[in-house]
């Protein structure tokens, strides 16, 4: 049996003799049985004359960055009110914050005019959600689906992997796709979650996150990737795995929850999203995109011919082609033997690897820090330039709201820069998890223009006021920024890297 560790850390110490105990009396019962469910596709590209418009006027395929966290949460509930007939959106996580409710209230008002809205969330954290989730599968036009879904439905994170700890080599599979897809027209695929700490309005801690927002060809590559995952047997309706009907009550307590949460719903007016639409199309880099997606399990997440290692052959294909620069963001690196070998093979046949991650005082899971740590000297040695987020980064305020004097910033970015033509945008973290055990996505996109504006929008991330220069010194390992050096790792106290070093001691490579 493996332990997710990440996931662990989170149980309360009190809270562990009754969550054994649990799992005592459990570990043995039947795992959860696959759905058999009719299939369902994506609607046509909507005809409506707002996109004929639209696309007259655009590039056949284009591209636009969401780089800041202001962009990336008006650019999300922009899409949503420019529906028209559907909706797809799935992701990870979601959370009833701020941002959170926001967005699903916005989706509510696209269902109440009468367009199909199709959610589909890993249920790693969906735990306290479930009545919320079940209260908005309620409305007509919208159907949830949770994807490889726990069956005992323990409202507290750690606990329901306890008690589901018989069933755990199959629930240890999660689906990290982050995917919105608008009347077949327009996506956003990239790294960002639904929740404050992804879109800027966390008190404590906010990440760094990059995003990209297209249309034209790829749309459909991204909706036919959606169809395969509503489709597969292990995305469950939420109705099917909480027997309790929600009533049209039910639903209206729970707008009144989201409107006291994030504000009553205004929708942008047609004339406020044409000039939104024009606007952007006009920046718009023009390119061509390959949408990359690990396959959805069939009949066992857990067998060797399941696992979901599709987009992780192309991502080493992408840097085994590298011929003068790879830049790699990864807010979780652990590489695997695979890409360790392509990263030194790619410094030695002269290309300049930059690599960008969480320093221990970013990272929000330590033990994910603590497993990159071990393979930190060997990097530098095969020649990569290593850097880390400050926590403290000086121009922190990009991805935060002010004032940010007293918040840490944290990287949640997975993206990639081939040569001069090429980037990588999705969900993927350069980590065992990503790359063997979890599902992910993202856009594969040729254009010099977009790897020229990525690369002016990251210059100041490996600056040194606002991350550590990692290195050797005299086979010492040293952290430079533009005031100091340091000779052990930057953290908050002598105590988290005591459990780092703890986490360091532990076989968890494999499960990061």
């Amino acid at each position: 049996m493996t332990i997710n560790i990440k996931v662990l850390g989170q149980i309360p110490q009190q809270a562990l003799p009754g969550c054994f105990a649990l799992l005592l009396l459990v570990a043995c019962a039947s795992p959860l049985q696959r759905a058999e469910l009719p299939a369902e596709q994506s609607l046509a590209p909507s005809s409506d004359r707002f996109w004929q418009h639209l696309a007259a006027d655009s590039p056949r395929e284009w591209f636009h960055l969401l780089n800041t966290y202001d962009e990336a949460y008006d650019w999300r509930i922009a899409l949503i009110d420019s529906a028209h007939e559907s909706i797809e959106l799935e992701t990870f996580l979601w959370m009833p914050d701020f941002s959170g409710a926001a967005f699903v209230g916005h989706l509510l008002a696209a269902a109440d005019r009468g367009v199909r809205v199709r959610l589909l969330l890993d249920d790693s954290y969906t735990s306290r959600e479930d009545q919320m989730l079940r209260h908005l599968d309620a409305h007509p036009g919208i159907d949830l689906r949770l994807y490889n879904p726990y069956a005992y439905r323990v409202p507290d994170t750690a606990g329901r992997a306890l008690v589901n700890a018989g069933d755990f080599n199959r629930v240890n599979h999660r689906m990290h796709n982050k995917t919105l897809i608008i009347d077949g027209w327009a996506v956003i695929v990239g790294g960002r979650n639904l929740a404050d700490e992804y879109f800027g309005h966390h008190p404590q801690y906010n990440f760094r996150d990059m995003e990209v927002l297209a249309m034209g060809e790829s749309v459909a590559q991204v909706s036919q990737h959606f169809d395969r995952f509503w489709n597969s047997g292990w995305s469950i309706p939420i109705g099917q795995l909480l027997k309790a009907e929600s009533s049209e009550e039910d639903l209206q307590q729970l707008r009144a929850q989201l409107e006291a949460v994030a504000g009553p719903v205004r929708v942008s007016t047609e004339p406020e999203l044409a000039a939104r639409w024009q606007a952007v199309t006009k920046d718009a880099v023009s390119g061509a995109a390959l949408f990359l997606s690990d396959d959805p399990a069939t009949d066992d997440p857990t067998a060797q011919a399941e696992k979901p290692d599709q987009l992780a052959r192309k991502l080493r294909q992408a840097i085994d082609s590298a011929n003068s620069e790879l830049i790699a963001i990864s807010a979780y690196l652990v590489p695997t033997p695979e890409l360790e070998t392509s990263l030194a093979a790619a410094v030695d046949r002269g290309v300049r690897v930059r690599l960008l991650t969480n320093s221990m005082r970013s990272n929000n899971h330590l033990s994910a820090y603590a497993a990159y740590d071990g393979h930190v000297r060997q990097l530098l040695e095969s020649g990569v330039e290593l850097h880390e987020v400050r926590a403290d980064a000086r121009d922190r305020e990009r991805y935060m709201r002010g004032p940010v004097v007293d918040k840490k910033l944290g990287l949640h970015a997975k993206f990639m820069l081939v040569d001069d033509d090429r980037v990588f945008i999705g969900s993927s973290n350069l980590d065992p998890r990503s790359l063997k055990i979890n599902t992910e996505v993202g856009l594969m996109i040729h254009s010099t223009e977009l790897n020229s504006r990525l690369r002016s929008a990251i210059a100041d991330d490996f600056h040194p006021r606002n991350s550590w220069s990692v290195s050797l010194e005299d086979g010492r390992l040293s952290w430079r920024s533009d005031t100091e050096v340091r000779y052990t790792s930057p953290s908050d106290s002598v105590f988290q890297q005591l459990e780092s070093w703890f986490f360091g001691l532990l076989p968890i490579d494999s499960q990061m």
